[in-house]
């Protein structure tokens, strides 16, 4: 028997979501297909349960830094079993939640879907027929050609385990091995980080992933660059990471190995020649609308997409473009020249706009503030053990084109700097601002 809709969303995350608000309020029918839990990655397995891990880490830097402020702290444990019930009881409620928002904007089908056709999807005995289909489906662990890799566990597992390990080594620095290590160190485990680019966050400012890397070995993560693993073997109830460093072979032997690398587009189940989408094998090719350059009844959204950050709040509105795309027959495109970013380690490092070497790369004339801010007032009251920033503001015109920051609040100073940027508010103009005193905010304008 075929069904069939205006639209089919395959992916119950935020991307799915935001397709469905605007195609509801338009009244189009509409089949949400989700193979696991409604709400998606970061909800359920991403940045929502990552946070309430990254806020004990805090609390745990907040008591290493206590004797500043005259505060004697002794026999400070973090309780991990506790930790991880108390993510579960503030996450729990979401898949059925969303499912059942899911379920009030149209017909929800559990399972996993792949096209039979350019307008047709099969989700178990059930084929679906529709005008349109959102390819939605998120993101998966990058699997990595290791001997050995099926030992690693990935972001999933650790947010699930119930004891940390005494030892844990990440093969790869990136946004997630880096912030779950910050949380191990935290949590009292010894961490190697192994890194095979020249250097961690490849996509991030320079100098700011340095300044990272600073604190992060301040507090006893080893970090090794330009690293070949060969192989994961186990050893007895624990396991070795075999690799190259510098001309030399090691042997690093851990009670865990956590895929680090970062995740990728999850569409290789999707059967896409059946569906006569052009793809490379990992990416969808879509044009700037986010359409299949192929097949027009297709569109993309979210983490399914190559090449976009994959951030819950741009899958959110990646997901109302094509929603609007679909029902006014527009050909809306997303601007990502604006889209703050953090790396959520204990102290955080964040961003937004163009890095100092794309600036350069990009021919801008620029400015470059860059502030040492631990000897500031606003720092050294935190007893802050890393306050960095890097403002680009472009000489002609004095609006800002960047700007990262590493402690200091950054995480969310940086949305003041997302916003003059987005509305065109100059280095001037901020500085003409009167803020609250004292403040981290107030230290805005010397940043600059």
């Amino acid at each position: 028997m075929t069904e069939r809709y205006d639209i089919a969303i395959l992916g119950g995350g935020n991307a799915g979501f935001g397709v469905s608000a605007v195609a509801a309020a338009a009244g189009k029918r509409i089949a949400f297909v989700e193979e696991r839990d409604f709400g998606g990655t970061c909800p359920n397995r991403g940045c929502t349960p990552k946070k309430v891990l990254v806020a004990a880490a805090h609390a745990m830097h907040d008591i290493e830094t206590a004797p500043v402020h005259g505060i004697e702290v002794s026999g400070a444990r973090l309780d991990w079993a506790r930790l991880i019930a108390r993510k579960d009881e503030m996450i729990g409620f979401i898949p059925d939640a969303m499912a059942g928002v899911a379920e009030k904007r149209g017909d929800v089908y559990r399972g996993t879907a792949q096209f039979v056709g350019p307008d047709r999807i099969q989700v178990g005995d059930r084929v679906l027929e529709a005008d349109n289909i959102v390819i939605a489906t998120g993101s998966t662990p990058r699997m990595l050609p290791i001997p050995g890799a099926e030992h690693m566990i990935t972001s999933d597992e650790v947010l699930s385990d119930a004891a940390p390990p005494g030892d844990v080594v990440f093969v790869g620095g990136g946004v997630i091995g880096m912030e779950f290590a910050h949380v191990y160190a935290r949590a009292g485990a010894r961490v190697t980080v192994l890194e095979a680019l020249p250097r961690l966050l490849p996509r991030l400012d320079g100098d700011a992933v340095d300044q990272l890397r600073l604190e992060s070995e301040r507090i006893g993560i080893a970090i090794r660059t330009e690293v070949r693993v060969a192989e994961i073997r186990r050893a007895g109830t624990r396991f070795e990471v075999v690799f190259e460093h510098e001309g030399e072979r090691h042997v690093l032997a851990c009670d865990r190995v956590v895929n680090g690398t970062g995740r990728v587009a999850n569409v290789a189940g999707l059967d896409l020649e059946a569906g006569d989408i052009a793809h490379d094998g990992i990416r969808v090719q879509v044009d700037e609308s986010l359409r299949s350059t192929s097949n027009p009844r297709v569109w993309v959204a979210g983490d399914a997409l190559v090449g976009p950050a994959q951030l819950s709040p741009l899958a959110t509105l990646e997901g109302q473009i094509v929603g609007r795309n679909i029902v006014h027959g527009t050909s809306e495109a997303p601007d990502y020249a604006v889209v703050p970013s953090a790396v959520y380690t204990v102290p955080a490092l964040a961003g937004v706009g163009l890095s100092e070497a794309d600036a350069r790369e990009q021919g801008l004339d620029v400015d470059v503030a860059v502030n040492d801010m631990t000897g500031w007032f606003s720092a050294r009251s935190y007893g802050e053990s890393v306050a960095w920033s890097k403002v680009l503001t472009e000489k002609a015109s004095g609006r800002i084109v960047g700007a990262h920051i590493v402690g200091h609040r950054g995480e969310e100073l940086i949305h003041l700097f997302a916003f003059a940027m987005k509305f065109a508010i100059t280095a001037d103009q901020i500085k003409e601002t009167i803020f609250g005193f004292p403040t981290f905010a107030s230290d805005i304008k010397n940043l600059l």
